[in-house]
């Protein structure tokens, strides 16, 4: 019997990248866009769905040099205000989200390995709890958390963050231990790529 379980991730890939210098999703890294290696990480450990949400002005961009962009599983999904953070792109993204997981992982994590992905998805099947990879007694990305969620998330403020709503819920949150510092390493500065 095939397994039916649909987890779906929400990328979060509008930001104007300011700190970076801009086009830090495009940025090189193994001579591949640093967003396709966030995707990637997500497809490879097992998400079904990956929604990418982008800003208007770099969805084309994105769409022409981002590879895994062209995948059928991954899907554009414009933030029409992401000024306002990015929460609101989890907030557009969870929105059209579909599935019995919704998976966060910020589009600058090119980091944290497919393995990871596979872990956390596992251990919130196991327990359906708001599940957060730990490394080293951090707590990073992916979360994965219940769908039902959706409804709590779209009515927070835009300008909050994901933290906002898992504070809600501290009776339902996992933390997983994993040996990936990938977990808790983001991309925010050039340097951030090389060390």
């Amino acid at each position: 019997m095939p397994d039916t379980f649909r987890a779906v991730a929400v990328v979060t890939a509008a930001g104007s990248a300011e700190r970076f210098g801009g086009k830090k999703l495009l940025a090189p890294i193994d001579g591949e866009p640093l967003l396709d290696h966030t995707i990637r990480s997500l497809l490879e450990g097992g998400v079904t769905e990956v929604i990418v949400v982008v800003g208007t002005d770099a969805r084309r961009e994105l769409e022409r040099d981002v590879n895994a962009m062209n995948d059928s599983r991954v899907r554009p999904v414009e933030n029409p205000d992401p000024s306002r953070g990015m929460f609101s792109s989890i907030q557009v993204g969870a929105a059209t989200a579909n599935g019995d997981a919704l998976v966060v992982l910020p589009g600058d994590m090119p980091y944290v390995r497919p393995e990871t992905v596979r872990a956390v998805i596992a251990k919130y099947r196991e327990r359906r709890a708001i599940v957060s990879p730990r490394y080293k007694g951090k707590r990073g990305h992916p979360v994965v958390m219940p769908l039902s969620l959706r409804n709590e998330i779209a009515t927070t403020a835009p300008t909050a963050n994901l933290h906002e709503v898992i504070k809600h819920h501290q009776d339902e949150r996992v933390d997983l231990d994993v040996d990936d510092a990938g977990v808790i390493r983001d991309v925010d500065t050039p340097a951030d790529l090389e060390r």
